[in-house]
């Protein structure tokens, strides 16, 4: 009887088992069908975020030889100082190209009447606090860095306005928004950037 009894509890064992399995291999059965059409029917990631949608280095400086006549060796140093100072302060780099067109034609060495150095054109009297030595703003890099920061200074203090901004790192120049507008559809359509920030600038400004 007792041996009955054990005989029993090992077939009701046996069946619970057995039970369990078949419900797991219903259960991986039916997942993989989901799983596949889930892969097959997921969205591709957008591009619009993505950071392949910005210009690569050879992009830009073949741009900046063809159409500025900027050097080889200056024209790489402005594409790597700019993408990374647009990753730094999170701005579009054609905007970052665009000042840089209508402040100094891509000339590092460039000074104007009023002491403005360099690519950005940092004016050393009104930013003071932004260096060490006047001389660093000679340097394409830290001119690119500083320039950009002040840019987005005025970017958020304008609640991101970009004619505002502009017209405040231009010292209130006449038409300057507009200028920078121009530039900024040229270079999305060279390089392929993102027209956002040219679309943000008022349609009073745009030529």
């Amino acid at each position: 009887m007792q041996e009955l009894h054990g005989l029993a509890k090992v077939k009701r064992t046996y069946s619970v088992i057995r039970l369990v399995l078949m419900a797991a291999s219903l259960a991986l059965c039916s997942a993989l069908p989901f799983s596949h059409a889930q892969a097959q029917t997921a969205p591709q990631a957008s591009p619009v975020n993505d950071a392949s949608i910005l210009p690569s280095p050879a992009d830009i400086v073949a741009t900046l030889r063809t159409q500025f006549r900027v050097s080889a060796t200056d024209a790489l140093t402005i594409a790597q100082a700019v993408l990374t100072e647009a990753n730094r302060y999170s701005m579009s780099p054609v905007l970052l190209l665009s000042v840089m067109a209508v402040e100094s034609g891509f000339d590092p060495r460039a000074v104007s009447t009023l002491g403005a150095r360099g690519l950005m054109q940092v004016l050393p009297a009104a930013h003071p606090r932004a260096f060490s030595n006047v001389k660093e703003l000679d340097d394409p890099a830290i001119n690119v860095r500083i320039g950009s920061s002040i840019l987005r200074g005025y970017l958020d203090a304008e609640g991101g306005d970009v004619d505002a901004a502009l017209w405040r790192y231009s010292g209130g120049g006449k038409g300057y928004a507009r200028r920078v507008a121009v530039h900024m559809r040229r270079f999305s359509e060279v390089l392929g950037g993102n027209r956002e920030t040219v679309v943000r600038i008022s349609s009073g400004t745009l030529p």
